[in-house]
């Protein structure tokens, strides 16, 4: 907590939870239970952006591109279905949340790690040669 008095009195600043230095966090969206799908037909990378058992995190497009498994690409929802933060990496076979340490599998999108209870929902790709848009 950041305290500080000025002219109006004493004012407060709160951190938010989670701890640690992460600028990548986004603020949670008013109902969390939503997904926001993005739009059809942008253009994400290419398929070697995107590293096998792993993947990338396309923060404009709300969307994150995994590959399980050589030449296999998923996409899922980038909004954590727990409270809307957007998920900010892909580790370890994960796609985490920094807000409060979600973790969601990259095979399917399934919870691993809570308080999220629900799963990612699947976003629909296409791969056209070596690059992977929005369909």
């Amino acid at each position: 907590m950041i305290a500080g008095v000025g002219a109006g009195g004493l004012t407060l600043a709160l951190a938010a939870c989670g701890g640690g230095d992460n600028t990548s966090a986004a603020q949670p969206s008013a109902d969390a239970s939503q997904s926001s799908a993005p739009a059809g037909g942008g253009a994400l990378g290419k398929t070697s952006d995107i590293p096998v058992g792993g993947g990338t995190v396309f923060k404009d497009q709300k969307v994150v591109v995994v590959q399980p498994t050589s030449g296999e690409f998923k996409a899922f929802s980038a909004v954590c279905t727990h409270q809307g933060c957007s998920v900010a990496s892909v580790a370890n076979g994960t796609i985490d949340c920094p807000c409060h340490g979600s973790k969601f599998k990259i095979e399917d999108g399934s919870v691993t790690a809570g308080p999220a209870k629900d799963p990612l929902p699947e976003q629909q790709i296409k791969v056209d040669g070596d690059q992977i848009t929005l369909a």
